[in-house]
């Protein structure tokens, strides 16, 4: 990055140093296959019983381990200098930028405009009619910003969206009016994004001022059509919201459907096309797409969004699907299918970027939320690592695996609670405690949180409810910054060890992660246990 010339030789990426399992894409039919052969495991009653107890068995040798180690952990900690859980590195690796701010941020934001700003065109109708901000206030909302309060922007999701997906997504517009998210929480609008842009300086600012905090903001390609990266690039790049406290995660929502009705793709091959095909041709010719090659550095991952309990009308119990290019149905494709052919082109890319020495991206979807558990599956073959994922409660095998392999989970408590999940029954703790590598993560700190430091809310509502320790938190914050797709000389800094692509590492530096060596040993030990036990009982199986 050009904020970070310094660091570029060794974040760097080549040939030689390129993961061995990117060699080569699976098939749609190996693909199709290995689902059926987890999922298979997954219902098997054998298999399930052997998962349940060795995760119990996890479970109950860490509260064994706190009882017998608590205390020297603690006086480990106490006799490490200058560090505490407030000056450890956290990231918050799963935020959606358009609402990365507090309720009371985002009215004061609005109020400020509407006092300086009430004569500035802000939008213009279909009919070609301009209006300024005091218009819309006056017109739509029959009011003005002065009066407004938190209550009536009513953009907190907390007791009224609970298993209602639909309801949730209008949060995302202040005051319930779909006008106002254009003009004050999109990048492509008429007065092009410079609001949000500025919202977006102040949480930059923010952040920097509290050094320890960092952010992978989630900023939405939607695949209508090819220009949409360059006007996102440009937004960023314009608008100066480059940060050593931010990285980029592209999401891209499954409204493929949508873009088909509205006669706006013909195929799912063109939405594809809308989304990586920009990709492609800014690291081919960066000379030709100067922002989008520029952007692209600073995007460390993919993510793919939507309501996860939508059922598409296809499944794969009913045969093969067409290919992307003859895939022309109105209906949305299955999650699987978006999964499949979102990775394939991750994969193609990453292996283009890497010969060009630059770096791969991961790809961090959202999964497990809500819908079936084959999600879980799917991921579980697809994905770096996953956003939610706390379906896995429901499936000893796959939390086993997840376990076995451990994929990072970024898990958002408050967030569940108010959509899914009453935080008493989230299962983030025993995640925890069995070993997985989990974090925590805001999600939507505008419809979740009351605070100024949404993140340390996250981390504080989550200590009082599951009596987490100062060890505990200093572990799920070094979890982030694992899980996290900064460069690896940034985790060299944080963490005093390089760490890639999220895996963990179970070399500990307590001077920089605050985390007593007694509890990274142990981690260790158990992981390097676990995984013997399996390779013995799998050598086992195949002399018998």
């Amino acid at each position: 990055m050009p904020h970070h010339s310094k660091r570029e030789s060794r974040d760097q990426c080549s040939e030689a140093n390129k993961l061995a399992e990117h060699a080569s894409i699976k098939s749609t039919e190996e693909y199709l296959s290995a689902i059926q052969e987890i999922m298979v495991a997954v219902q098997d009653p054998a298999c399930k019983s052997f998962c349940y107890q060795r995760l119990k068995y996890l479970e109950q040798k860490f509260d064994f381990h706190l009882m017998f180690n608590g205390s020297l952990e603690l006086r480990e900690t106490a006799n490490i200098k200058h560090r505490d859980f407030y000056n450890i590195r956290k990231v918050d690796a799963h935020v959606h930028h358009s609402a990365c701010m507090q309720q009371k941020v985002l009215l004061r934001f609005i109020r400020d405009k509407y006092k300086t700003e009430p004569n500035t065109v802000v939008y213009m109708t279909e009919n070609g009619i301009k209006m300024t901000l005091k218009d819309i206030f006056d017109q739509e909302l029959k009011t003005s910003a002065y009066e407004a309060t938190v209550d009536t922007l009513a953009v907190n999701a907390l007791g009224s969206c609970f298993h209602r997906f639909d309801l949730f997504n209008d949060k995302y517009n202040p005051f319930g009016q779909k006008l106002l998210r254009e003009i004050f929480l999109k990048t492509d609008n008429y007065i092009e994004g410079r609001y949000l842009a500025e919202i977006t300086k102040q949480e930059i600012k923010n952040l920097e001022k509290s050094k320890y905090q960092h952010v992978e903001w989630r900023i939405s390609i939607y695949g209508q059509n090819p220009s949409e990266w360059k006007k996102l690039a440009r937004w960023v790049l314009q608008n100066n919201l480059s940060s050593g406290s931010v990285r980029w995660v592209v999401q891209v929502p499954r409204l493929y459907y949508v873009y088909k009705k509205r006669r706006l793709i013909n195929s799912f091959a063109d939405f594809l096309s809308n989304i990586f095909q920009p990709c492609f041709e800014a690291v081919k010719n960066p000379q030709d797409n100067r922002d989008v090659f520029s952007f692209l550095q600073q995007v460390v991952g993919w993510d793919s969004v939507d309501d996860e309990s939508a059922i598409s009308k296809y499944t794969t119990r009913g045969g093969e699907l067409p290919t992307p290019d003859k895939y022309t149905s109105e209906n949305n494709p299955p999650y699987s299918y978006y999964a499949y052919y979102m990775y394939v082109n991750i994969r193609t890319l990453n292996d283009f970027l890497v010969s060009r020495q630059l770096r791969p991206m991961a790809f961090r979807p959202h999964c497990g939320e809500i819908g079936n558990i084959s999600h879980l599956a799917t991921m579980f073959l697809l994905a770096d690592r996953i956003n939610h994922g706390i379906n896995l409660r429901k499936s000893p095998v796959l939390l086993y695996l997840y376990y076995l392999k451990q994929i990072g989970l970024a898990v958002s408590p408050l967030s569940n609670n108010a959509l899914f999940l009453q935080i008493e029954k989230n299962p983030f703790k025993r995640f925890f405690k069995i070993g997985l590598n989990v974090s925590l993560s805001t999600d939507d700190p505008l419809m979740f949180h009351f605070t100024d430091e949404p993140l340390l809310e996250e981390y504080s509502v989550c200590a009082h409810i599951w009596k987490l320790s100062t060890v505990d938190l200093c572990e799920i914050a070094r979890n982030s910054v694992m899980q996290s797709g900064y460069e690896p000389s940034f985790k060299k800094h944080w963490l005093g060890t390089d760490t890639t692509n999220g895996v963990t590492n179970f070399e500990n530096h307590p001077e920089k992660t605050n985390i007593p060596n007694t509890r990274v040993a142990y981690r260790k030990n158990t992981f390097d246990e676990e995984n013997e036990n399996i390779w013995r009982l799998a050598n086992y199986a195949s002399d018998a």
